[in-house]
């Protein structure tokens, strides 16, 4: 009995363990629902069955918007790591390996130069899994960097916003961050280049005080959370209950905060047609050509029903001649 126990089990245990992956399987947060990983990644991450819009790394962001999944990286200044040498139950430094172990990234923001449907455009997206898409010294100089080289390159530039707000451990130098990204999105407006900004869940804090809610055209994921303090907070300063789905893309977009709600599968042409929209860009001849045979198409279908549906009359008989 004791081989068995000893040996046998933690065997199978360990052969089980081996072949089971961890993240397998996905939990819906709001219907509950198991759903298969690969099924979800494949679907941009959003839950097929309720459409709930999951959570994206920057890779998987920029492999979504980018033509052929290929784009370059932006290089991006490197900051002093911990300027104010901070410590609550770890280091800071500590903090920030981790961040870097787990997400592969240098810091919460990665800057991309590529095409979108042919427009050269730059993106930059906040990754929440790095401590929470803080906005920090390294996050804004990076900020920074893309909206001067999409000066440089006179490219639009696309701004995916998720973060908690202010990096608590920078204290005033991730404070002072607001302000300079604010000169930096003034210096793309100057230049006459469009600045459209996509709020996905979460965006609160000091970015929605900041960047995050200075586009020329405001974007918003189905169901994102937005907002500046927490719903909580809110409601015990005012002490009035709060309506239903606030803070929420949906109600903002109701209350003229936010310009559209886009599903992730079709934020992608969205995109592109902005962007050509406010750069004045034709389409290639190509795409031109097509659309113009659709459009042909659309005409001629619509003449033919209305030919089917309503039948010329027959012409009615002639008149018998009087006597």
């Amino acid at each position: 009995m004791n081989w068995l126990t000893n040996v046998v089990r933690p065997k199978i245990r360990n052969i089980l363990r081996r072949e089971t992956p961890e993240n397998l399987w996905i939990k819906c947060p709001d219907t509950g629902q198991l759903v298969f990983y690969k099924d979800v990644e494949q679907n941009q991450f959003v839950i097929p069955g309720s459409n709930y819009h999951m959570r994206m790394g920057a890779m998987a962001r920029l492999r979504s918007v980018f033509d052929n999944e290929t784009w370059y990286d932006v290089a991006l200044p490197e900051v002093t790591a911990d300027p104010l040498k901070f410590r609550d139950e770890r280091k800071y430094v500590d903090r920030i390996k981790d961040a870097r172990a787990k997400t592969g990234a240098h810091d919460a923001v990665k800057v991309g130069f590529g095409k979108l449907e042919g427009l050269g455009v730059v993106a930059a997206v906040q990754d929440f899994d790095f401590m929470g898409g803080s906005l920090g010294m390294a996050a804004g100089e990076a900020i920074i960097r893309g909206l001067e080289l999409a000066v440089e390159k006179h490219a639009p530039f696309i701004m995916f916003a998720a973060s908690g707000g202010a990096r608590m451990q920078e204290g005033i130098l991730s404070l002072m961050q607001m302000p300079r990204t604010t000169v930096a999105v003034q210096m793309l407006r100057e230049a006459g280049l469009p600045y459209i900004v996509v709020l996905t869940n979460p965006t609160t804090g000091g970015v929605t005080a900041s960047y995050a809610m200075l586009g020329d055209i405001q974007l918003a994921e189905p169901g994102a959370l937005i907002g500046f303090a927490g719903a909580r907070v809110i409601e015990q300063t005012i002490r009035e209950k709060l309506p239903d789905g606030f803070q929420r893309a949906e109600y903002l977009r109701d209350h003229g905060m936010v310009d559209m709600v886009v599903h992730r599968h079709e934020l992608r042409p969205t995109l592109a047609r902005l962007c050509r929209i406010l750069t004045k860009t034709p389409l290639p001849a190509a795409e031109e050509l097509a659309a113009v045979e659709d459009a042909a198409q659309d005409i001629e279908a619509a003449v033919a029903t209305e030919i089917v549906a309503t039948p010329s009359e027959p012409a009615p008989p002639p008149a018998a001649p009087q006597a």
